[in-house]
């Protein structure tokens, strides 16, 4: 196994964002394949671990590249149904001269620099996780009536669209209504996340199903260019941005297990941590315990396994 990456070092890459699990550089003209244009971004999938949107101090070994793998894998699938942000071109050739290319080739993309999307689009087939809480309190989700009587981990009649607000590092995103993401983003382009949303989640959860795995939430991030084209970018359908159940071990009424990084949540639930900055070390076991949750993800989904 290669070693863990906690952050990235791209010496002369200027460094656009450090989010909770991704780097952003952006890509020099100079080291572009002829003809293309200079707007394009080189993404790293580190093997940082977010709980309670606290970066802890601990790596997970290999997470960034069974990330990034997973991602390559949906964009991929389903490339027909929405265009993505990859493009192909080759990442040890965009790596400053001396950087460890090895480190970096199933951790990273070159992408389109698109105009993100201003909010977080969010996909439910399954009644759980801040989608329970609030149907608990009001009967709806994102301002969606829902029936009566519907228990926690239950199918929903149909897939339904629950945007969010997209927060901070740090801070937490809330839950919002289409009248809310409409002020957002305006109605035309609100219409269209929301379509995209509903159609990658209903390929997904076919896809996933046929290999014992319910998919019972995902988010999406999506982006524009400059003609207003519509992208899905960032990650897509891996363990950190959705939830996935064993088929086999669902059960309604129950948080089932999930393919991510619940572990982890239990470990800190247990030792009582306030959730605030800095994270608690995580022992040995809970590391590999979660290792291999992100690995049999990546097997049973796109039948690829961890180097």
């Amino acid at each position: 196994m290669r070693p863990s990456l906690l952050a990235s070092d791209l010496p002369g890459l200027h460094l656009r964002h450090r989010g909770k699990v991704r780097d952003v550089f952006d890509v020099p003209a100079d080291r572009l394949p002829p003809g293309t244009d200079g707007d394009h971004l080189l993404i790293v999938a580190t093997d940082r671990l977010s709980a309670f949107d606290v970066v802890l101090p601990d790596p997970i070994p290999g997470k960034g590249e069974m990330l990034c793998r997973i991602s390559n894998f949906w964009f991929g699938r389903t490339a027909h149904i929405v265009p993505n942000h990859l493009t192909g071109i080759d990442v040890a050739s965009v790596l400053p001269d001396g950087v460890d290319a090895s480190l970096y080739a199933q951790r990273s993309v070159v992408t389109r620099r698109l105009k993100p999307v201003p909010i977080e689009c969010i996909a439910r087939g399954y009644l759980i996780g801040s989608g329970w809480k609030d149907y608990q309190r009001t009967g709806r989700v994102s301002g969606l009536a829902l029936p009566d009587g519907l228990r926690q981990a239950e199918r929903l009649p149909e897939p339904i669209f629950t945007p969010s607000t997209k927060a901070a590092v740090g801070d937490h995103d809330e839950n919002i209504d289409f009248d809310a993401a409409v002020r957002l983003c305006g109605a035309d382009l609100a219409e269209a996340v929301r379509d995209a949303t509903l159609r990658l989640y209903a390929y997904a959860a076919s896809y996933a199903a046929q290999r014992g795995i319910l998919l019972a939430d995902t988010k999406f991030e999506f982006g524009t260019d400059a003609d207003g084209r519509l992208y899905v970018m960032d990650e897509m359908l891996t363990p950190d941005s959705s939830r996935y159940w064993p088929a086999e071990s669902y059960e309604v009424g129950t948080s089932p297990p999930s393919y991510d990084k619940q572990f982890v949540r239990d470990y800190l639930e247990q030792i009582g941590w306030d959730k605030t900055p800095p994270g608690p070390v995580l022992p040995p076991e809970v590391i590999e315990k979660t290792r291999a949750k992100y690995a049999e993800a990546l097997e049973r989904l796109a039948e690829l396994k961890v180097d």
